[in-house]
């Protein structure tokens, strides 16, 4: 992917802005996903106001293909820093066998309207890819992912 390039924009209905991600943490994300494949992974990304991601990777508590139950512990820490800094929130997880769109799961347990969802999909082994999304009142809405190269926190 190019500095800039926008990926999974295939349903973008224009409303939302770009979530905007600087490569390396994409790549954590998709190192993240690969390091207990093929079960789904989870964590946060709190953005700073400068735009970049302070990264929070948090145990799929269920070690599923298909589901994830974050580690209420590591949530709560990571939840607490990102409120108290102020920073937005994006909650990430993986799809390791299917496209990067909310399941009907992902929708119903959707519990923080201001947040980005943010899907990792593996299904294409050698091209991961990302897509962003706001979900309210069940709701589906994308974002497109604006890939850049400025460095994590």
């Amino acid at each position: 992917m190019q500095s800039g390039e926008e990926v999974g924009v295939e349903s973008v209905t224009g409303q939302e802005r770009p979530f905007e991600l600087d490569r390396a943490t994409f790549q954590r994300l998709v190192d993240h996903a690969w390091s207990d494949f093929p079960y789904e992974v989870c964590g946060l990304l709190g953005t700073l106001p400068d735009g970049t991601h302070r990264y929070y990777p948090i145990d799929n508590t269920e070690r599923s293909v298909t589901t994830y139950t974050m580690d209420g512990k590591q949530l709560l820490q990571a939840m607490r820093e990102i409120e108290d800094e102020g920073w937005e929130l994006a909650i990430y997880h993986t799809h390791t066998h299917t496209r990067a769109y909310p399941s009907t799961t992902d929708i119903r347990l959707a519990a923080y309207p201001e947040a980005t969802y943010l899907i990792v999909t593996l299904e294409d082994r050698d091209h991961p890819d990302i897509r962003a999304f706001r979900i309210v009142d069940g709701r589906v809405t994308e974002r497109p992912v604006l890939l850049r190269d400025q460095q994590v926190a």
